[in-house]
């Protein structure tokens, strides 16, 4: 792996995750980073990030299929988030797709067979498709909280936005703190 890969960092928040409704708050971010030598120690830089809301009303904008806000519709948002910015935006090298999710990513990925959430996981199911037939890309599970930068800010920049408040700038914020 040399550092010309170009990882994406995605991660799911959901505040509970019993008795979910279309109007549990749930919430993804994602971060790209260059440079990044995959070990955690936050090498390399972002190049972009995104967070939002799981939308759970096919009349909104921003709905990709999920009916309920849940740590797996979360999940599978910000994975699906992730593959929508690398048909938007990514011209051509190797690309690596990091979550701490193995759910989203078995899903998305064609690994597993979804019984829930079916629609949000087609959807995933067919960007993933449509990435993997473009680009040299992989996926790679890191364990949540562990202490990993890039991943810790995922994570901060999902439950931000499950709260509905602006993630912190990247100067201003440390790992571990949401």
């Amino acid at each position: 792996m040399g550092s010309s890969a170009t990882y994406i960092y995605f991660d799911g928040s959901c505040g509970e995750n019993r008795n979910v409704t279309s109007e549990t708050p749930a919430g993804w971010g994602f971060c790209v980073v260059s440079g990044d030598n995959g070990i955690g120690r936050g090498h390399g830089e972002i190049v972009n990030e995104k967070s939002g809301i799981v939308v759970t009303s096919p009349l909104e904008e921003g709905y990709i299929g999920a009916s309920v806000g849940s740590n797996n519709t979360a999940e599978l948002s910000a994975f699906a988030h992730s593959l929508i910015w690398i048909l938007k935006n990514h011209i051509s090298g190797k690309i690596v797709v990091r979550g701490d999710s193995e759910y989203a990513m078995n899903i998305g990925s064609g690994n597993w067979k979804a019984k829930a959430n079916k629609a949000l996981a087609v959807r995933v199911r067919s960007l993933w498709e449509e990435v993997e037939s473009s680009f040299d890309i992989s996926i790679e599970h890191v364990r949540a909280h562990e202490g990993h930068r890039w991943n810790e800010r995922a994570d901060h920049l999902a439950f931000r936005a499950m709260k509905e408040v602006s993630p912190l700038p990247l100067q201003f914020w440390k790992p571990g703190k949401r």
